[in-house]
């Protein structure tokens, strides 16, 4: 082994040192820290996500998340942003005049926000408990929004909560987009939050079709609490990542899986 081979292992060591601590790290804290390239900053890094050690984000990387903790949504944001995007312009997509969806929270359903208001579509109207949806959605021409209030949840700035939950039983939509942090075969969509897992099987119930978000990092893992059966999912819209093996299975159960 020789010294270039060496230092560039004992940075890298540094790097998942930082990272356990920090959460997260860019290419410009790495070109300043070690005094190298971005070039070098970037190799470093694509060769730590290689190995499943992190995960690669916009301008740097942060620690390899488990589906079973909440993370902040800028943090999430950061992650699989080319995928997310993909996903949100297939399920705008499938948004039709006059309809009535929900949008959950979650980076995946922003973009579908996001991508909902370039297609100039008209008497749409928007239910969600995500206050960055909301933000996305403010000054869409076309688009009525009804926020659902009640507890804030900081982490994932939306609403949760026995009030959130008797504003949504009065309400119907045609469509629910449901964001998850986990999605396997045998427990179905889960996410950390029980009072978010609470709601979201709400939505499920007053929604007539289901289609969950997700990209490829988020499927075959599990996390915390329950949202409901598999049996109750009509579609999956994810990326091209996305396990054959995983998609496959969820389509012999009669559920459709768009591939953006």
């Amino acid at each position: 082994m020789n010294d270039n081979t060496l230092l560039a292992e004992q940075r890298r060591r540094t790097i998942l040192e930082i990272l356990e601590q920090k959460g997260q790290i860019t290419v410009r804290d790495l070109v300043k820290m070690f005094s190298i390239s971005a070039v070098t900053a970037r190799t470093d890094l694509d060769a730590l996500s290689g190995t499943g050690a992190v995960v690669r984000s916009h301008g740097g990387a942060v620690r390899k998340l488990e589906p079973t903790l909440d993370y902040p949504l800028r943090l999430k944001a950061s992650i699989h942003r080319a995928e997310k995007a993909q996903i949100g312009r297939a399920a705008a997509n499938l948004i039709q005049p006059g309809e009535v969806i929900i949008l959950d929270s979650g980076t995946t359903t922003t973009e579908i926000a996001r991508q909902l208001k370039t297609r100039a579509l008209h008497e749409v109207t928007v239910i969600t408990n995500a206050m960055n949806v909301v933000s996305e959605l403010v000054d869409a021409q076309g688009i009525a929004v009804i926020v659902i209030g009640g507890i804030l949840r900081p982490v994932s700035l939306s609403f949760v909560g026995p009030q959130a939950e008797t504003m949504l039983k009065d309400l119907h939509a045609d469509r629910l987009f449901l964001a998850v942090d986990g999605f396997d075969l045998e427990h179905g969509p889960t996410t950390p939050d029980v009072l978010e897992a609470q709601l979201n099987s709400l939505m499920m119930t007053v929604a007539k079709e289901t289609t969950v978000v997700a990209d490829f990092s988020k499927l075959g893992r599990r996390s915390v609490s329950r949202i409901g059966s598999i049996a109750r999912i009509h579609r999956l819209i994810t990326d091209t990542k996305a396990p054959e093996e995983f998609v496959e299975a969820l389509r012999s159960r009669g559920i459709d899986v768009i591939k953006a």
